[in-house]
């Protein structure tokens, strides 16, 4: 079984991470840090060490990292990275919320879900499923491979076809560098000025570029969201000529 725990770490906090996973390795040697705030913790070597269950374990996490750090998570326990990213995200704050590891209850869990749910689905790619009446995971599911294919491309279509099905052959890799690196900034109030919103763009790079540089990475593309006073979003990406990691 695989543990994603999602810290309540504000930016000012996102530190703690490397103290919050050794925590973590004390119950499970293999965690994986995806930072800002979540682990994935493979458990399914301690079940049978510590003879628990995974949910016992979780609360053994949610109390160490309270007892150490003071700070409180959200755990969702499922049997593979995918799922329990999504029951992380799904449960209430300082609760685990747990997806059995059986098909009748991954499939409880993923097909009422809007497809935009699923791990990867962008806005763009979810616009074309649902003009296709493919707005469920659960109808995602009930989709022939080929109609997917054919409505994206072929690698897209066959992803979106085991994500519907609960299927997630990605590892948890014990000490992976960080795949993406991500920061925000939130407004106390509908922001206009032009001035502002610059500034708040300048930080969120002088942050991302000192967080790259302190861990030797670069990135090769970046990823701007705007959240609006509506809850809708939108999104621009860019590929960079070269990776990098300064901020100019």
């Amino acid at each position: 079984m695989i543990l994603c725990i999602r810290f309540r770490l504000g930016a000012e906090r996102e530190a703690l991470l490397p103290e919050l996973a050794r925590l973590a390795e004390d119950v499970s040697p293999v965690v994986q840090a995806v930072p800002p705030d979540t682990l994935l913790v493979d458990v399914r070597g301690a079940l049978r060490y510590f003879g628990q269950d995974a949910e016992r374990l979780a609360s053994v996490l949610r109390v160490r990292a309270l007892a150490h750090t003071g700070t409180a998570c959200t755990i969702g326990v499922a049997g593979n990275p995918l799922l329990a990213r999504m029951a992380a995200r799904q449960a209430e704050p300082g609760t685990t919320l747990l997806v059995p590891d059986t098909p009748e209850a991954v499939a409880g869990f993923l097909h009422p879900r809007p497809v935009v749910a699923l791990p990867g689905v962008g806005p763009g790619t979810a616009r074309t499923l649902c003009a296709y009446g493919l707005d469920t995971v659960g109808r995602l599911a009930a989709a022939p491979l080929g109609t997917l294919q054919r409505l994206t491309t072929a690698r897209t279509g066959r992803e979106l076809h085991e994500k519907a099905h609960g299927i997630d052959r990605t590892p948890v890799v014990r000490n992976a560098a960080a795949q993406s690196l991500a920061a925000e900034r939130v407004f106390g109030r509908d922001e206009l000025d032009r001035d502002s919103q610059r500034r708040a763009l300048l930080s969120l790079t002088t942050e991302l570029g000192l967080r790259m540089r302190g861990t030797d990475q670069v990135t090769r593309a970046l990823a701007l969201t705007v959240r609006y006073a509506n809850r809708s979003t939108t999104t621009r990406t860019r590929a960079l000529p070269e990776p990098t990691a300064h901020t100019t």
